[in-house]
């Protein structure tokens, strides 16, 4: 029987977003790092995780495919529905690869990922719907493989993979298919990727946001195939949710489109206290809009988040 998400009785779905969780080997830090996902998931009650890629450190593991079984293995056992995208640290090892790893999330229980569509390049690329009252798609959840390393040689070296021409091409179809569906009016939407787009490193620049870039640089492609422009064409995808950028928790508003960030889970990696956790996304049935507040690992909810004015002129949006 297919999976099928639904807004619950009060009109609201919940998503709670892990993301860089980096497993690798059985550790008090892995230990830990559960224990904090499994309290923010009782707290929280969400109707799906996400976790949004480097879901597990394939090239420090000796064991990629445990890494990955105990790095889902607590929403798993909490009964929780859950997806994944992959991000460039989750085949690094040689003994693994992504197709492996999304077939292996297939087989879960409580996994509602799907099948790659065919043509589509990358692994990992699938849209779910969430159902609303009337049993009729209500909002949709788009997931896309953002790939790992640039494949052109000149650009190899410590620089990012992008979304390719044919999960775009795959997604405006997707989108107009659903908007069809939907009377004509654009289905309300989400995005779910591992690396940033270059519009974060653009948001950040010339707009307001709110949260922290404690890293230096937003690690997007310096490639841009126009995924940003496809989404604000399509009009449906309200907001992005990446990882990758472990110091980096901000989000800001471009063109309409909240570009968010969400909390690493795992160590940030910086000179400085900065507690890990979680994202949490909240859709309300028959809005264009979400909620979103970071649960942090002793705890805290943050609602409202630092401002960041740019310096200059910010852009109009």
């Amino acid at each position: 029987m297919r999976k099928t998400l639904h807004f619950n009785p009060s009109g609201k779905f919940k998503i709670v977003q892990f993301t860089d969780t980096e497993f690798a080997r059985p550790s008090e830090e892995e230990t830990r790092m559960k224990a904090m996902m499994q309290r923010i998931l009782k707290a929280e009650k969400p109707d799906l995780v996400v976790y949004t890629g480097d879901v597990i450190a394939s090239g420090g593991s000796p064991d990629p495919i445990r890494a990955f079984k105990d790095a889902v293995s607590v929403p798993e056992e909490m009964q929780v529905p859950w997806a994944a995208v992959f991000g460039n640290h989750d085949s690094e090892a040689a003994n693994v690869t992504r197709e492996q790893l999304h077939n292996l999330q297939l087989a879960h229980r409580y996994c509602y990922a799907q099948p790659d569509p065919p043509n589509v390049q990358g692994t990992g690329n699938f849209v779910l719907e969430i159902l609303g009252r009337d049993l009729q798609a209500a909002a949709a959840l788009y997931f896309l493989d953002s790939g790992s390393y640039s494949p052109l040689e000149h650009l190899r070296l410590g620089f990012y993979d992008w979304i390719r021409r044919s999960q775009i091409a795959w997604y405006t179809e997707t989108s107009y298919r659903l908007t069809v569906r939907n009377g004509g009016s654009p289905l309300p939407s989400l995005g779910f990727f591992h690396i940033p787009l270059p519009e974060y490193n653009d948001v950040w620049d010339f707009s307001v946001c709110y949260g922290q870039k404690l890293d230096k640089y937003c690690c997007a492609p310096w490639i841009n195939t126009g995924f940003f422009a496809a989404m604000v064409e399509m009009g449906d995808i309200m907001g992005t949710f990446v990882g990758h950028d472990h110091g980096n928790d901000f989000w800001g508003t471009l063109h309409g489109i909240r570009l968010c960030y969400g909390r690493t889970t795992r160590n940030a990696y910086l000179g400085q206290p900065f507690l890990t956790g979680a994202r949490v996304i909240e859709l309300t049935e028959g809005e264009r809009r979400f909620d979103t507040w970071l649960h942090l690992e002793d705890g805290a909810l943050i609602h409202d988040q630092p401002e960041h004015r740019p310096e200059g002129r910010a852009l109009q949006i």
